[in-house]
């Protein structure tokens, strides 16, 4: 018998679910910004106890995606916060990184999985689904990231990239969503051909102008 002291498993997987309901809510809209948050509210709409909601409502607090002061108020963040100027100069240098990294590794399934992702992607702008047009960008420039191999870059993007999606919600609402497929067309072709000075300089342009272009 294994004779060491373990302490109970909790349920972390009602909060992850918890936090990952209400924060896909609060990037698509569902949940706009100024919402107040009830964690009794909330666990009634999820079927489950406050516990897991305020453990998720923390979380979403320190990604910038939820205001809370203490005995005050618990709200969704707006839209322009200095929370999404800071994570959009994060996301945009570990996108640079990882294609600068992605370049000498990109082999031709690589390029036709971003060009079948890109075709999705105008797909669904011409169709007016955003939440396709969100799926497809990412696939795309997950391709770059998965080749850069890099952990903590896939990790951190994964956290702070959120921030962002709600600006890219607007974005691919509007006719300024033919603007990326141009420019994820550029990309590509920088990658095929493996410039990696203009696929460094698409894919800054990509995310300097989610806010310039708003």
């Amino acid at each position: 018998m294994l004779d060491v002291s373990l302490s109970k498993i909790t349920r972390p997987l009602l909060r992850d679910e918890a936090y990952d309901r209400i924060r896909h809510a609060i990037v698509d809209g569902t949940l706009p910004p100024g919402t107040p948050l009830r964690d009794a509210d909330l666990a009634d709409q999820l079927g489950l106890s406050k516990a897991p909601v305020r453990q998720a409502l923390l979380r979403l607090a320190d990604d910038g995606l939820v205001d809370s002061k203490p005995q005050s108020y618990t709200r969704v963040s707006e839209v322009m916060s200095p929370d999404v100027l800071d994570a959009r100069e994060i996301v945009r240098l570990l996108h640079e990184f990882a294609v600068r990294q992605a370049v000498p590794k990109c082999r031709r399934e690589d390029i036709a999985e971003m060009r079948a992702a890109n075709d999705r992607f105008a797909a669904a702008i011409e169709a007016r689904d955003v939440a396709a047009a969100v799926k497809a960008d990412d696939e795309l420039h997950d391709v770059p990231v998965r080749l850069a191999g890099n952990a903590a870059v896939a990790a951190t993007l994964d956290r702070y990239t959120p921030l962002l999606r709600r600006l890219e919600h607007a974005r691919f609402s509007s006719a300024l969503a033919w603007n990326s497929v141009e420019r994820h067309t550029k990309l590509i072709d920088a990658l095929e051909k493996r410039d990696t000075g203009t696929a460094v300089a698409v894919i800054s342009t990509i995310w300097t102008d989610l806010l310039e272009e708003l």
